[in-house]
């Protein structure tokens, strides 16, 4: 617990501590990257409206340019995700003594906080983070191990949940379509985990140095991102990064490992990382929507043929997740894993 970046960052000066320090290579440097307007925002009110053809050809070219996008009128209401930010805030603002029961570094604790990465013991360097993580789905069977503090957070965090987990279907529906496949293809057991990081970035004396989280892509399925006014989440595209405007009532979408894989590279799941900055901290919750740890992952049987074959081995998503946590979320996991 005393190494939680939140209960010594108002002493270390003006400077960061050694451990912290990314190479020249990784760090952010030139914090003045660009806030783009070109990552797409997806109003999904209008797949429900009419023919849904022209939102899922706008899903699916942001899928392939960047892997990512936003929505907005996504159904989820405004208030629940004030509500549920509030709550996460509140929670990383608790006093150490509060927040000690559920500190661990076992990585098979279901409801874990840690700091930097799953592999803070072995990790040359640090990130200016910490992380609150835990199961979401099936609601009843994961959310007696929450916090109990502050006290709204089962409600809140549990209703926000739910309504991601429907937010998801939906949007994975939508891509099923464009993709050609039967729209509940992802319906059960591929889509049967939901796996919450609430992330808290402290204000970094020297934001030019360090990371809130390097260079990856995610493992799972998609990820749907709630995130707080304070910009830090950037995109790489065509080897430039750019950033992600930040809008508390959208939710950013991302192609993650297992969703390119099975659409066998037609969609691109997406790199990105997290800056920090001098003056704010940000909060943000990633919510991973993927396939269960005994579901065969590989590339659609509809989606190849003599002329497209399968580009990926098929893998069990327990053994892959296993290898990318382990890799420090290092891309060359899914590359290893080409046919």
């Amino acid at each position: 617990m005393e190494k939680l970046v939140s209960n010594w960052f108002h002493d270390v000066g003006p400077t960061v501590p050694e451990d912290y320090i990314f190479p020249p290579e990784t760090r952010p440097g030139d914090l003045h990257v660009p806030i783009s307007q070109s990552i797409p925002v997806i109003d999904l009110s209008e797949a429900e409206q009419g023919d849904p053809t022209l939102t899922i050809h706008k899903i699916l070219k942001a899928s392939q340019d960047f892997g990512f996008f936003q929505v907005i009128n996504h159904g989820v209401p405004e208030n629940l995700m004030k509500e549920t930010m509030s709550v996460f805030k509140e929670f990383f603002q608790l006093p150490p003594e509060a927040k000690q029961h559920f500190y661990s570094e076992d990585l098979s604790k279901p409801c874990r906080l840690y700091r930097s990465t799953p592999n803070y013991a072995t990790e040359k360097l640090h990130l200016w983070r910490e992380a609150l993580r835990h199961p979401c789905h099936p609601l009843e069977q994961w959310n007696h191990s929450w916090p109990q503090t502050p006290t709204t957070y089962k409600e809140c965090v549990g209703t926000c949940s739910i309504e991601i987990k429907k937010l998801g279907s939906r949007i994975l529906r939508l891509i099923s379509e464009g993709l050609g496949l039967q729209s509940d293809y992802f319906d059960g057991e591929l889509s049967g985990s939901v796996i919450l990081t609430a992330n808290h970035y402290p204000p970094c004396p020297e934001p030019s140095l360090t990371l809130g989280v390097s260079k990856h892509s995610d493992p799972n399925l998609i990820t749907i991102l709630l995130q707080d006014d304070v910009y830090g989440l950037q995109v790489l595209k065509d080897d430039s990064w750019i950033g992600v405007e930040p809008n508390p009532r959208a939710f950013v979408v991302n192609i993650s490992n297992q969703l390119q894989v099975i659409s066998n590279d037609k969609l691109k799941s997406g790199e990105h990382r997290v800056v920090t900055n001098a003056s704010d901290g940000r909060t943000s919750a990633a919510f991973f929507i993927g396939a269960l740890e005994e579901s065969i992952i590989e590339p659609a049987k509809s989606l190849t043929d003599q002329l497209h074959p399968p580009l990926y081995k098929s893998f069990k998503t327990r053994d892959f997740v296993t290898k990318f946590v382990a890799a420090g979320a290092d891309s060359s996991v899914l590359k290893s894993l080409r046919a």
